[in-house]
């Protein structure tokens, strides 16, 4: 794993502003705390070639002891601090979040808070989809919302090769099943589209998703960590997939249904759906990235990118207060000014954390 530095938990921030029910703590840049994205382990049962690569990811690396993980309570009640300055939205993620037991446990803690005008967040969940067919009614009846799974390829071989698991394609696609079967459509369906290895799926992965009620959503390839290997000439982007699509099946740009919405959303003309479009290389939305993450041992990160985590287990065990939280919390976010992606490739950083251990 990359080298992190850490904020030591004394940096006191400023005291928290007193917020207005519903009101939201800002950062620099005048953007609005709203999303929450919860790592839960740093393990996954596949080694995809962008995001765990074996070679990095061996038998030899050494994971989170489970000891120095967050507890379920733990987490629960970072989520509630996080609701009370601005969070509606909470994403579990990993590693593969569905690794982590009991993970419905967990999904029914967060489900039972409440902002500061009593209404539930929403509660989401990103998977690799091996474990959600025996999972996906559990996690529904304990309160999720809705959940989004990874899927590259629908070719079996590529597949396999993509997520070097050994996991076939069926697997996937019947975890989304149950899914929808369990209440948790429309799933969001994630393709990261690196140019050269799965880029000729594009059009059998539309063709697949078109009138299933689900959301095909492509990912232009990140240089997120420092173990993938990146390079910009591996990005197709969000433009050309648009592109490529759009002159089989005509598309028609549609609005967000929210500030901070990650996906740039299309529509088929003929009704049959949508698309959605991540692109982080070639058009950064840092401008309206609304998001908080918490790594699996409880450090909190501003960035996807980022270098820095600032330490809130040590805060928690130590016997905290709930103010005292709120303050930290809210001092780390009026203190962020990330803005990773408008910058690619003016700012080196040598010491990324790494999306297995933070979510994506």
């Amino acid at each position: 794993m990359s080298r992190v530095i850490y904020h030591h938990p004394e940096d006191q921030p400023a005291p928290a502003p007193d917020l207005a029910a519903g009101e939201a703590v800002r950062d620099t840049r005048g953007r609005p705390l709203r999303d929450l994205r919860i790592s839960v382990t740093d393990r996954c049962n596949f080694r995809c070639t962008y995001c765990m690569p074996r070679e990095v990811f061996g038998a030899n690396h050494v994971f989170l002891p489970h000891s120095a993980l967050l507890t379920f309570e733990e987490i629960a009640r970072v989520a509630a601090v996080a609701l009370s300055q601005g969070v509606r939205k909470i994403r579990l993620t990993g590693g593969e979040p569905l690794l982590r037991k009991q993970i419905e446990t967990l999904v029914a803690l967060l489900a039972g808070l409440r902002t500061p005008d009593g209404h539930p967040p929403e509660i989401t969940l990103t998977t690799n989809g091996t474990l959600l067919a025996r999972k996906a009614r559990a996690l529904a009846q304990a309160g999720l919302t809705r959940v989004t799974v990874s899927l590259d390829a629908l070719d079996d071989a590529l597949f396999e090769r993509m997520s070097d698991s050994g996991v076939p394609v069926a697997t996937v696609l019947s975890g989304i099943q149950a899914a929808a079967d369990a209440g948790l459509a429309p799933v969001k369906v994630n393709m990261v589209v690196r140019k050269g290895m799965n880029d000729a799926q594009i059009l059998p992965m539309a063709r697949y998703f078109r009138h299933s009620g689900h959301v095909l959503r492509f990912i232009e390839y990140m240089d997120v960590g420092n173990s993938n290997g990146w390079r910009m000439d591996e990005v197709v982007t969000g433009a050309d997939i648009v592109r490529l699509i759009g002159a089989e099946f005509p598309l028609r740009p549609v609005q967000a249904h929210y500030r901070g919405e990650v996906a740039s959303r299309w529509a088929y003309a003929d009704g049959a759906g949508e698309i959605g479009l991540i692109t982080s290389v070639s058009q950064p939305f840092c401008g309206d990235c609304t998001r908080l993450r918490l790594s699996p041992e409880g450090r909190l990160f501003t960035c996807l990118f980022a270098e820095q985590g600032h330490d809130l287990r040590a805060l928690l065990r130590s016997g905290a207060g709930d103010q005292v939280l709120r303050d930290r919390l809210a001092g780390i976010w009026q203190a962020r000014g990330d803005r990773y992606s408008e910058l690619r490739g003016q700012a080196h950083r040598d010491h990324k954390i790494e999306m297995s251990y933070i979510g994506g």
